[in-house]
């Protein structure tokens, strides 16, 4: 369980072996879409500097590797193939490596790397803030991995659960060129994709779930700019000792003990409001909110996360990791 007195203490210690006297970020990819909430995010952070490279500077390798030798932290805002080239190219420094946060999909499942989503297990805020490699969540597995991890600790889902995994998210999360067709009226008002069944968050929301068997995600976007809803319905009389929603609940309102950015909201009336939930109360913000959904008469429930696709999904969480790694509040 991690709570919010357990991440405070982790910020409260600031970390040996800065580069200066004030801890330094370079935001390599700040004119992307997270690496611009991520400048944003720390405009008026106490105690941190960010520092830039020259627009026409942006892709030179050299140019880049002399900024990183002189920063504690380095974040990737990059596709997935920059972001390894990147990370070959601070390992080229040696001592003088900086540490990094990659927001990338490319060192997810990788060896070596901790996975940035603090509130996953007890203790694993600490591990991030010791971290030199921190690889940030993706936005559909930071609320997906959330519902289902602590579940399966509490033994009351099997590993090899048959899982699926339903989501919706603003068009934010497309990047650029999605962005561009929404804003120009070109894109569906709704889609589903990733219709394949090789979506590239899979691996990492099966690994850190601790499932053995593959899940089925089905992503899907809308017509609004950010915000998103995850949700895994439940057969309950299929899981072992047929839990009722309110063992669910309680398993994840324990594991989330204290609270912090991760909230377990608990069941409200079904029918109020229609049983309706909306994607995007929580934009501009860093919360995630976990609730169990049914009804008294069906063995059937309904798990679901809201978040900030840019907020925990994405940026966010890359700041959240930062603050742990400097120890500092950000």
């Amino acid at each position: 369980m991690t709570s919010t007195a357990d991440i405070s203490l982790i910020k409260s210690a600031k970390p040996a072996g800065l580069k200066g006297t004030v801890p330094t970020v370079f935001i390599d990819g700040e004119a992307g879409t997270t690496g611009i909430e991520i400048r944003q995010r720390l405009a008026n952070a106490a105690g941190l500097q960010v520092r830039s490279i020259d627009a026409e500077l942006r892709k030179d390798p050299a140019a880049r590797k002399a900024l990183m030798s002189e920063v504690d932290v380095v974040v990737l805002c990059l596709p997935d193939d920059a972001a390894r080239e990147a990370v070959a190219l601070a390992d080229s420094l040696g001592s003088d490596s900086p540490r990094i946060i990659d927001a990338s999909t490319a060192h997810r499942v990788a060896p070596g790397w901790t996975y940035g989503f603090p509130e996953l297990t007890a203790g694993h805020a600490a591990a991030v803030a010791k971290a030199r490699r921190v690889t940030n969540p993706g936005c559909y597995p930071t609320g997906a991995i959330a519902l289902l991890r602590p579940l399966v600790e509490a033994g009351l889902m099997p590993a090899d659960f048959p899982v699926t995994v339903n989501a919706v998210s603003g068009y934010s999360g497309g990047g650029k060129s999605m962005i561009k067709t929404y804003e120009d009226g070109t894109a569906p008002a709704f889609e589903l994709y990733g219709l394949g069944l090789e979506h590239k968050h899979v691996p990492e929301l099966q690994l850190y779930s601790k499932l053995t068997r593959r899940p089925i995600f089905v992503p899907s976007v809308g017509n609004f700019y950010k915000g998103m809803l995850i949700s895994i319905p439940l057969h309950l009389d299929t899981l072992p000792g047929k839990p009722i929603a309110r063992d669910l609940e309680t398993a994840l309102m324990r594991h989330y003990t204290g609270g912090g950015l991760v909230e377990v909201v608990a069941a409200a009336d079904p029918s109020a409001k229609g049983g309706r939930l909306e994607p995007e109360a929580l934009n501009g913000t860093n919360q995630l909110e976990l609730r169990v959904f049914s009804h008294p008469q069906q063995p059937q429930a309904v798990l679901v996360a809201r978040l900030d696709n840019l907020g925990k999904g994405a940026s966010g969480a890359a700041v959240q990791n930062l603050g742990l790694m400097l120890g500092l509040a950000l």
